[in-house]
């Protein structure tokens, strides 16, 4: 049975859907959009919505001739395995206007005028004040998301129809000063054996920045705070085996150098972390990138993944993240808690 939600926890959230709620058509879907070089802004039609595209020759990597145009049409080839995995979540924009190394700022309500067709998800914090978040449902809304600037994508962990009880528990290994990427390596499979001998399935990938993140796919019922408490407490125990190598103390004076922080605190209520496929604002336009376990064992590093290589490595091996969206599979994390 679902565990019940105590009152405290409970952050009343409501839909608010587009006017037409018709899914793109077999055809639609995979017809590729390719933005033209040659124009500064246009605007696409897109599964019959119109998109306006700006500023398309801003240089967003100035060093690596990506321009913002190049950013959308990443986005543009990687949708067809990214968006399954946004949709129906309240969206955390992170605007970077003037490019991957210009200065950025955080945007939680869906700014006005906006599409008619921009869905949003109200969720209510418990300071009272509803939030109007914007959610990523399709090609369409993708595209106006990154046209304003967002570099990565900063998802819920939870689906809006119920933003108490998230779909995973996850895991940020980020690497101390001092320490190696190699150590995070380590910390990965580490955390991967105390995982699986718990019976937990789990999935790794690059931030895209410093580290590595871990997600177990669970069935939903936990609430945030529950998912929170799992998480730390898993945290600690794994830090305590290997204290030479793993820290879980999250106040930054009093972390150790050289160690790799499992960062448990991500799971609280309204954190996000980049998403799958993310590409980050980082010097080589590297990209959080699912990866096997395999590759993990022989060894990864961030910029293995970037922004010219990954669509051909999804289109050669498709998404590696594809259980985590299956309803079956998932860990009933109701037997740790």
């Amino acid at each position: 049975m679902p565990v019940k939600s105590p009152t405290r926890d409970y952050h009343p959230a409501r839909v608010e859907r587009s006017g037409s709620t018709r899914r793109p058509t077999k055809k639609a879907a995979t017809k590729r959009l390719v933005l033209p070089k040659d124009k500064p802004g246009l605007e696409v039609e897109v599964e019959g919505r119109l998109v306006k595209l700006t500023n398309l020759g801003k240089p967003f990597w100035p060093e690596l001739g990506i321009t913002k145009r190049g950013l959308l049409q990443y986005y543009i080839d990687v949708a067809p395995f990214l968006l399954p995995h946004l949709q129906d979540r309240a969206m955390v924009m992170k605007r970077y206007p003037n490019g991957a190394a210009g200065d950025f700022f955080f945007m939680k309500r869906a700014p006005s005028p906006r599409p008619e067709w921009i869905e949003l998800c109200h969720i209510q914090h418990s300071s009272g004040n509803v939030i109007d978040f914007p959610m990523i449902q399709d090609l369409a809304s993708l595209l106006w998301v990154v046209n304003l600037g967002c570099i990565d994508l900063n998802q819920w962990y939870a689906r809006c129809d119920d933003v108490d009880r998230p779909d995973y528990v996850h895991f940020d290994l980020d690497p101390v000063p001092a320490a190696s990427f190699e150590k995070v390596i380590e910390t990965a499979l580490l955390l991967r054996q105390a995982l699986e001998s718990l019976k937990m399935p789990c999935y790794a990938k690059t931030t895209g920045s410093k580290g590595i993140h871990i997600y177990v796919p669970i069935e939903r019922g936990p609430t945030q705070k529950q998912v929170w408490s799992f998480a730390k407490e898993f945290s600690h125990a794994l830090a305590s085996q290997a204290p030479q190598l793993i820290t879980a103390v999250y106040t930054v004076a009093k972390r150790p150098k050289g160690r790799v922080l499992v960062d448990y605190n991500q799971n609280a209520w309204g954190r996000t972390l980049a998403s799958i496929y993310s590409v980050r604002p980082r010097p080589k336009a590297t990209v959080s990138t699912p990866v096997k376990w395999s590759e993990v064992e022989r060894g990864i590093s961030i910029e293995h993944f970037r922004i010219d290589n990954v669509p051909a490595r999804l289109r050669r091996l498709g998404d590696l993240w594809k259980p985590l969206l299956a309803k079956r599979g998932r860990f009933t994390l109701e037997v740790y808690l």
